[in-house]
């Protein structure tokens, strides 16, 4: 048996899978609010009992660069090491892997209920494949093709500098220079962005907000999901919190394209991560492509690759996949 978990700075999905089920058929699972434990070993032993079922090795996807086995998560005050949590959860085997790496390794086996398009496209067979994932931050990854099969690459390049297209953006990176010193585009463009971008307008633009919204957002534990649903409201949306959601779309198509064009995604782009999920009617407007595809000499090429958003839990599915092919390695 297998545990699979993505380990996130706001929230931990936790699973358990047998060899039979596969990678989208647990047999329990659990969502958690991480910074509720102490350790990834506390969480995950929590939930091992509640199951009472008996695994053998387990599969975890973190938020953060995983060197030979050893993590200092991003957003989390945890550090982990592969041997120590074996040991700790008496397991086989643990095997930690970025939790954009666990994405890419999931879009083989995806299947289309798991999607929704956003550009047919073209796409070239076995060609490279382009991952992007706002959540709390910024993940990006990106497969390739080895003549047998699509092998996952993980990547920081949420933490790359954040690059304005045009002279409102231009102001945004000016507004925050002085706060953050290395404004990476993550700082912008994620769930840690959306504040950012909402206090510019606000400051700088002066667009203002209802006093009940404003109230509404700075009560709020979770600021960023309190602005998005401000946005969204479909009665009474706040004008301020929409200008904030149309900027960080924008961003995200641009941001998108980038990494389209670094890995030459002809395979096609995938977006992951809640914040897109929250923005679905955002990302179907015209702009998020007319902005995608908007790289000059590249236009054309860039309409012809497909995007996608991934509309199940694919880092889950792809610390899953890993692991059950551990597990079978195990048996064998």
């Amino acid at each position: 048996m297998l545990i699979a978990g993505d380990i996130g700075g706001t929230k931990t999905d936790l699973a358990i899978y047998s060899s039979k089920s596969g990678p989208h058929a647990p047999l329990a699972e659990t969502e958690v609010h991480s910074a509720d434990y102490p350790s990834l070993q506390a969480m995950v032993a929590e939930f091992l009992s509640r199951a009472k079922m008996s695994v053998d090795v387990a599969s975890f996807d973190v938020a953060g660069p995983v060197i030979d086995g050893h993590v200092k998560t991003t957003n989390l005050p945890w550090v982990m090491d592969e041997s120590s949590l074996a040991r700790d959860l008496n397991l086989k085997s643990v095997h930690l892997m970025n939790d954009l790496e666990a994405v890419a390794r999931a879009v083989p086996v995806l299947r289309a209920l798991d999607l929704l398009t956003l550009n047919k496209g073209e796409a070239v067979l076995n060609g490279p494949i382009a991952i992007i994932a706002p959540g709390t931050g910024l993940g990006e990854s990106f497969l390739t093709w080895d003549d047998s099969q699509y092998v996952a690459h993980s990547s920081e390049g949420g933490h790359c500098d954040f690059a304005p297209t045009e002279e409102r953006q231009i102001r945004l990176l000016e507004y925050l220079l002085p706060r953050f010193g290395h404004v990476g585009v993550e700082r912008v463009c994620s769930g840690i962005g959306v504040p950012n971008i909402y206090e510019y307008l606000r400051d700088e633009e002066k667009i203002t907000e209802r006093p009940e919204v404003a109230q509404s957002i700075a009560s709020a534990k979770d600021h960023t999901k309190a602005i998005v649903n401000a946005a969204v409201d479909p009665h009474n949306p706040s004008e301020l919190c929409r200008a904030t959601v149309e900027m960080l779309v924008s961003i995200l198509a641009s941001e998108a394209g980038n990494l389209a064009l670094k890995v030459l995604a002809t395979g096609g782009i995938y977006m992951a991560g809640g914040i897109a999920l929250h923005l679905l009617s955002a990302l179907q407007e015209s702009q998020f492509m007319q902005t995608f595809t908007r790289k000059g000499r590249f236009k054309d090429l860039m309409a012809r690759m497909p995007v996608h958003v991934i509309t199940t839990r694919a880092a889950l599915v792809g610390a899953a996949t890993y692991g059950l092919e551990n597990l079978k390695n195990h048996k064998e």
